[in-house]
Parts: structure tokens; C-alpha cells; sequence
């Protein structure tokens, strides 16, 4: 197949401003829309940048508007766009450093800002040994476990992209990891982070979080469960 790759370009140190640039590849149909970026950078222009770690799904690095989409470009098949032109674009609502790669640190304060760690000062067991859950209580939070830190869900948030203040699903995500882990101590901490103006109930229940997360994470649904949760306690 030879397909147009339209990619956003934007050099602050060259640029007057941003621009697509239009690209031809050769490409199979079972090729991932990174080995296409891959094929650019390596044969056409290596000035192209854009974040990749480990290109199996598993790092998030690599989160980037295709098509109009939030997804990861090591995820995304040739044959699951069915287009001859793909479009590709930096996440939204947070400021493009070059290319393809976005300033990720107002997205990780966030992250920061709900006390993504065990909370837990009481004394250990005495007989030395972990503290033990059921697997019932294991099961509760085993969802959104699964984070993978890629941004793909708060930057298609609509209530990010209004002012980037509002603190995201994946903060949202996290905390629930922590909240309903029988373990952990730091509930009402970060229940009471979560009520503030930034928090949950910025929430407009638009599902583009769960449509976007290339985990399957049921985004909406912890968030709605975080909601009641504050309810509960409030």
C-alpha cells in the first residue's frame, strides 16, 4: 500500500509557526502507525520528532492524535485506519515542544497532586509478613490498576482543554487504585483533593476519557464511583 502521512510540525527554534507536513510511505496493512513514523524518520526527514519507549502498548509513550483520535502509535494498525491519508497530530491541551511531543509535566503534576502511593503508618503484622487482602478486595480496584500513564484520556477531556486546571481522568484513575484498597489509609486525603473545584465534579460524563484509554479502563465508570464515594463521606 502507499499511503500520505499529513503530520503536524512545529520547531519553536525554526518555525515561524505550525504546519503539516505530507509524507509518502510503502506500508503493509498489518504495520503500526509508529513503524510508518519510524519509516519517515529514518529515510525521509530525521529532524521528525516524537516520543517512543518500548512499542508494545505497555510504556504510553508514544500517545498521539491519529485521525482525529487519541490512541497509541504503537497500537494503531494500517488496516484499522482504512484511509489512504493518516493524520497525525500532538495530544491536545498541553503545549507542543516540538512536533509530535508535548510538554507531559503539567499532566504528571496532577498525577502527583492525589498521592499516587500506599498510605499506610500502622505497624506490620507480626508475624513479619505483607499485608494480605482478599481477592474480593483485590478485585474492587483491579481496573484501573492498569494505567499506563499515557495522557490519552485527560487530553480528551473537554473540561482539560478548557483550561488545563482541572486535574483529569487519569489523576481521577489513580486515586481510585488507592481509595478502595483495603490497605491503604490515605482515603479521605485524597477524597477531600478529589471535591475541589479541579476535581471530579468537572466531570461532564462525556466518555471521550474511556473511548480514548488504550487499556480499556472503564474511566466514567471509576470516576462516577470516586463521585459517590465523596458523597458518602462528605
Amino acid at each position: 500500500m502507499r499511503l500520505t502521512l499529513k503530520i503536524f510540525r512545529y520547531d519553536p527554534n525554526t518555525s515561524a509557526g505550525p504546519h503539516y507536513d505530507r509524507f509518502q510511505v510503502e506500508a503493509d496493512p498489518n504495520d503500526r502507525v509508529l513503524d510508518l513514523l519510524e519509516a519517515v524518520r529514518g529515510d525521509q526527514d530525521d529532524t521528525l520528532s516524537f516520543r517512543r519507549s518500548c512499542a508494545h502498548g505497555v510504556c504510553g509513550s508514544d500517545a498521539m492524535r491519529i485521525n482525529g483520535l487519541n490512541a497509541l502509535a504503537c497500537k494503531v494498525l494500517v488496516k484499522d485506519l482504512n484511509s489512504d491519508t493518516i493524520q497525525i497530530e500532538p495530544l491536545l491541551g498541553l503545549r507542543v515542544e516540538k512536533d509530535l511531543i508535548v510538554d507531559m509535566e503539567p499532566f504528571f503534576a496532577h498525577y502527583r497532586s492525589i498521592l499516587p502511593y500506599l498510605i499506610n503508618d500502622e505497624p506490620l503484622p507480626e508475624d513479619g509478613k505483607e499485608r494480605l487482602q482478599s481477592e474480593a478486595e483485590r478485585e474492587r480496584f483491579d481496573d484501573t490498576t492498569k494505567c499506563i500513564l499515557c495522557a490519552a484520556c485527560t487530553t480528551s477531556c473537554p473540561s482539560f482543554w478548557a483550561d488545563g486546571q482541572t486535574i483529569g481522568p487519569a489523576a481521577i484513575v489513580n486515586a481510585h487504585r488507592f481509595i478502595f484498597d483495603s490497605r491503604d489509609r490515605g482515603r479521605l486525603k485524597r477524597l477531600k483533593i478529589l471535591a475541589g473545584q479541579a476535581g471530579v465534579w468537572r466531570c461532564r460524563t462525556a466518555f471521550n476519557c474511556t473511548e480514548a484509554c488504550p487499556r480499556d479502563i472503564h474511566i466514567t465508570r471509576a470516576i462516577a464511583e470516586v463521585k459517590q464515594e465523596i458523597l458518602k463521606h462528605s
